[in-house]
């Protein structure tokens, strides 16, 4: 090896070694942004989850903020909900989109869903706050919960459009051909399939359920093999395949309403990153996510050049 090639992978080893070192220490060239505007001073490690939503999200927050002078750490797409909720905690991280269902169930430990949305979004702000210091903000009308769908045109043939209509439809001449298909995790929660059952009155045979990986279900649902299939309402694929989800008159299933999470501290310091995400959060609809999602998903881009098409497209960056 020549020494220049030697010299190489020791200035590399360096690097490693001091980046090596508790997160939000070490390495300027994790941050970048902080130009000029409203945010100028500012300095936000934003993270995500790591699936595609939470990917586009996370993008669309980092440049959206760079764009508004804050020096930004780009920590999108991070392992696990655990993950990205304990790094914020921690203080890895400032800020990350979350859902208020996954906080009221999964980190503030209650079993029972408050079904109204504003109620749901009000009761996770006050106590994240109260007992970890972190500070709801910026609430968009997206809801990513759970949902059943079904393919457009058997939807038609078999004259469904809630879950109301399921209990007829099992109970009737074509119920025998009727495949619902769900994860397994879902086929035991009690906010999935167990209570939806109990709330509508009805209950799918045993060998008419499959349980399947969610990627699987919107396929095998698009082609017909499942009649019904589980989905989150954000999904992209939803549109691309040509699903319907059926209504949810009973507000059975809960509201999983996405807004910022950010450490109490960063926003004390710098109050106007809510007023300057407002514009974004208030854009980020159900079906706005369906279609940015669909991008990735569907048409294979990669999430930062969806986020940054969006924000062009409704005038927000040059």
């Amino acid at each position: 090896m020549s020494r220049t090639a030697t010299g190489r992978r020791r200035s590399l080893l360096l690097v490693l070694m001091a980046c090596a070192v508790p997160v939000l220490s070490a390495c300027g060239a994790q941050y970048s942004g902080g130009g000029e505007g409203p945010l100028k001073g500012a300095r936000i490690a934003f993270g995500s989850k790591d699936f595609t939503e939470q990917k586009v999200l996370g993008q669309i927050a980092v440049q959206y903020l760079r764009e508004q002078g804050a020096d930004v750490w780009d920590q999108t797409g991070l392992v696990s909900s655990e993950a990205v909720r304990g790094s914020l905690t921690r203080g890895d991280i400032d800020a990350y989109w979350e859902y208020t269902g996954t906080a009221w169930i999964t980190y503030l430990g209650h079993e029972k869903p408050i079904p109204d949305p504003d109620e749901q979004f009000a009761a996770v702000a006050e106590e994240d706050l109260e007992e970890n210091g972190i500070r709801w903000i910026n609430r968009a009308p997206l809801n990513n919960t759970y949902a059943l769908a079904v393919k457009e045109e058997k939807a038609e043939e078999l004259g469904i459009t809630s879950l109301g209509d399921v209990k007829g439809l099992l109970a009737g001449e074509r119920g025998g051909d009727v495949t619902v298909c769900v994860e397994s995790e879902f086929a035991n929660r009690e906010d999935g399939l167990p209570g939806v059952q109990r709330a509508y009155g009805f209950k799918v045979p045993r060998d008419r359920l499959k349980r399947l990986d969610l990627g699987l279900i919107y396929s095998q649902t698009a082609n017909g093999t499942c009649t019904l299939g589980e989905v989150f309402e954000t999904d992209g694929r939803i549109k691309g395949l040509g699903l319907r989800v059926l209504e949810d008159p009973e507000r059975f299933f809960p509201p999983y309403s996405g807004a910022i999470t950010i450490r109490e501290e960063l926003l004390r310091e710098h109050p106007r990153i809510e007023e300057v995400m407002e514009p974004i959060a208030k854009r980020l609809t159900t079906e706005q996510m369906q279609i940015l999602n669909a991008k990735v998903d569907i048409d294979g881009k990669l999430p930062d050049k969806v986020a940054r098409d969006w924000l062009e497209e409704e005038g927000l960056v040059d």
